[in-house]
């Protein structure tokens, strides 16, 4: 479901506008935050319920265009997702594997960089405990932030949590209009355009 945002998002010489995504067939969470240095603004979060289209394709089309209306409202410089854990279910890794990529590549077509951390590492930027349960997680983020309630499903605190994780873990703002290679950081790649992700995941696309 499409809602318009009251929030009015402007930056000043510094200051970069991170979005956190949590990808997901069924549901996805986003979260926005403002970056001046150290400090973090809450800006907004919420999720994209999918589970009522029937259809996995149109799921898909559904998160390209929701992730474009995300990016066309807050304009956020730098895009970061969490990535897929690796379970038994084969179908459901494909599926939740393809919803991510369906974001990096709307992020992609914005000419976004795009950043990907791992569940452990996410929770272990937040809380200090790479298995923290998604609660302490939510938790955790009304306190940085100084958020009253997150009166929102877990994919969107999973998402803030994302987008935080990125925080903690970048040294400066991006340059906007550099063509440069993937680098690793940790376990976060980058990529700054398509050509980028796919010669740094070539094995995943051939």
């Amino acid at each position: 479901m499409r809602k318009e945002n009251k929030y009015s998002v402007t930056r000043t010489a510094g200051e970069r506008v991170i979005l956190g995504i949590d990808p997901g067939t069924n549901i996805m969470g986003y979260g926005i935050i403002k970056v001046s240095g150290i400090n973090a603004v809450f800006l907004d979060m919420d999720v994209l319920i999918l589970k009522k289209i029937p259809d996995h394709f149109f799921k898909l089309k559904n998160i390209f265009e929701e992730t474009i209306r995300i990016i066309e409202t807050f304009k956020p410089d730098e895009v970061a997702l969490e990535a897929p854990f690796y379970g038994k279910n084969v179908q459901s890794m494909l599926k939740l594997g393809r919803a991510q990529g369906i974001a990096m590549a709307a992020a992609l077509h914005r000419n976004l960089p795009v950043f990907e951390y791992a569940p452990r590492k996410v929770k272990q930027s937040i809380t200090g405990n790479g298995t923290s349960t998604k609660e302490q997680v939510a938790i955790m983020l009304q306190r940085i932030l100084s958020i009253k309630s997150t009166n929102t499903l877990l994919d969107a605190t999973d998402a803030l949590a994302v987008a935080i994780c990125h925080h903690f873990n970048s040294n400066s703002v991006l340059p906007q209009k550099r063509n440069y290679k993937t680098k690793i950081r940790g376990t976060q790649p980058r990529y700054n355009s398509w050509e980028s992700f796919v010669t740094a995941n070539i094995e995943r696309v051939r």
